[in-house]
């Protein structure tokens, strides 16, 4: 996916100032990509590269801001939202990862990876959706407290069963891609017929990581045994998110499947879970946890 970066005019939304501030940010993400094959350059080169990326980042968010406030475009809210998320939580969560690994390669790519889904997905999706070109699909809008709660949550699980320190990234993940993982789809019904979908991605390295401290010692490949025991591992995880945050517990276990990416895009196509969590773990890999109801929509939060 980093290799293939490239501006396309199927990118553009039809508004001159918006199209051409994301045809910028797509020019200093390949820049990124050609200094992050440099490693004797590449700390101090990416380091002054992002700052510049996230200012620049900031001031577009400002204008598009300003430009569907001017058109009184519906879904400014949410779109809003996501443009803080990005800007408060995403971008500083990447730039301590980069700070703490020393702008190592496998760090840019996390940050490239993740900036990249992010500014391909929102373009195509939800910047086109301003100008009725498509559909949003970030549909739901939670309680700022429900995704709290899940977050702490999740954070303490994974805490109990691997020691492992989770650090949110987003709280709007749609499948950005933040190197080779492994996938689950776990699928839930509840006695009143009520059904929803848990997905659960894991980077391989992480995945390593987590085996390895179970084991006590070090493991150098994941093979069919380490997915199918991880996915285990996993629905022992949601029981015990489920037991932290009550209302799981009358759900039982349907269905769970091993996705690979493209499966996880594939559900995620429609609409994105309204619950949608990425976690850093502080190098050891990323880690995302979301919810998606099925059927009936889930509740509108506060915008």
């Amino acid at each position: 996916m980093i290799n293939k970066i490239q501006w396309h005019n199927h990118f553009n939304v039809g508004v001159d100032v918006i199209d051409k501030a994301h045809q910028r940010l797509f020019s200093i993400v390949l820049k990124m990509i050609e200094l992050n094959e440099d490693s004797e350059k590449r700390e101090h080169a990416c380091r002054e590269t992002i700052k510049y990326f996230k200012s620049y980042t900031v001031k577009h968010f400002a204008e598009e801001e300003e430009y569907m406030k001017s058109i009184n475009y519906s879904g400014y809210d949410m779109h809003k939202r996501l443009h803080d998320n990005m800007k408060n939580k995403t971008i500083p969560a990447l730039e301590d990862e980069l700070e703490e690994q020393k702008y190592s390669e496998i760090s840019v790519q996390h940050f490239l990876g993740i900036c990249i889904g992010w500014l391909t997905g929102h373009i195509m999706i939800e910047d086109r959706a301003i100008t009725g070109r498509n559909s949003n699909k970030w549909v739901y809008n939670p309680e700022d407290e429900d995704i709290n709660a899940l977050e702490k949550a999740v954070s303490e699980v994974m805490r109990q069963v691997f020691g492992a320190k989770l650090r949110l990234v987003s709280e709007r993940y749609g499948g950005e891609d933040f190197g080779k993982g492994i996938f689950y789809r776990f699928t839930y019904r509840s006695q009143d017929n009520e059904k929803f979908q848990i997905f659960m991605a894991y980077e391989e390295k992480l995945v390593i990581y987590m085996i390895s401290e179970i084991l006590g010692k070090q493991l150098h490949k994941i093979d069919k045994t380490v997915v199918y025991a991880v996915k285990q591992l996993s629905q022992q995880m949601v029981k015990r998110i489920g037991v932290l945050l009550k209302p799981l517990g009358t759900f039982k276990l349907e269905k769970d499947d091993v996705l690979n990416y493209e499966q996880l895009l594939l559900a995620f196509e429609k609409e994105y879970p309204p619950y949608s969590l990425l976690f850093g773990t502080g190098g050891n890999g990323y880690f995302a946890f979301c919810v998606k109801k099925l059927g009936a929509p889930a509740p509108q939060g506060r915008s």
